[in-house]
């Protein structure tokens, strides 16, 4: 299996793909994709939002593009809050990927176009989660990940 995280453990369902590669169920996007330890943090991430926190996986999006300046850009997981307004942006490493300032550089500009109230970074080991307060352009830290009913807009 791939490397011990610090979140919960879970079975995931995998297969070997005609090209001989492992591939992890995704159950957000119902598809197969290829096992990266990227993508390891990732579903071990999701697993954790839905089952432990009550993120609905309904409201979830995963791997999807917006644009940023012109230009094209991926998130890892976007979780909406029930009115529709984006929660919670999440930018998930590998565990081999030091949570540095260009990773928050990176979400934070994300966020320019999302516009959500709470901002996540992980490598599956360590987790950082700020609080984000548009009008006074600030952000506070959180000492833990926050259920889904404790976002708030």
């Amino acid at each position: 299996m791939m490397h011990r995280l610090n979140l919960p453990e879970f079975e995931p369902r995998t297969r070997e793909s005609k090209n001989g590669k492992t591939e992890i169920f995704d159950p957000v996007r119902r598809k197969f994709v290829r096992l990266t330890p990227e993508e390891w943090v990732r579903q071990s991430f999701l697993n954790f939002m839905t089952l432990h926190l009550g993120y609905p996986a309904s409201l979830i999006v995963v791997e999807a593009e917006l644009t940023y300046n012109q230009m094209k850009k991926r998130f890892d997981i976007l979780a909406y809050l029930t009115d529709g307004t984006p929660g919670l942006v999440v930018e998930c490493k590998a565990p081999s990927v030091e949570i540095t300032q260009a990773v928050f550089d990176q979400v934070a500009m994300y966020n320019m176009t999302l516009m959500v109230g709470y901002v996540l970074v992980t490598n599956g080991l360590t987790h950082y989660t700020c609080r984000i307060d548009h009008e006074k352009r600030s952000y506070t830290f959180l000492k833990e990940i926050p259920a889904y009913e404790q976002l708030r807009p």
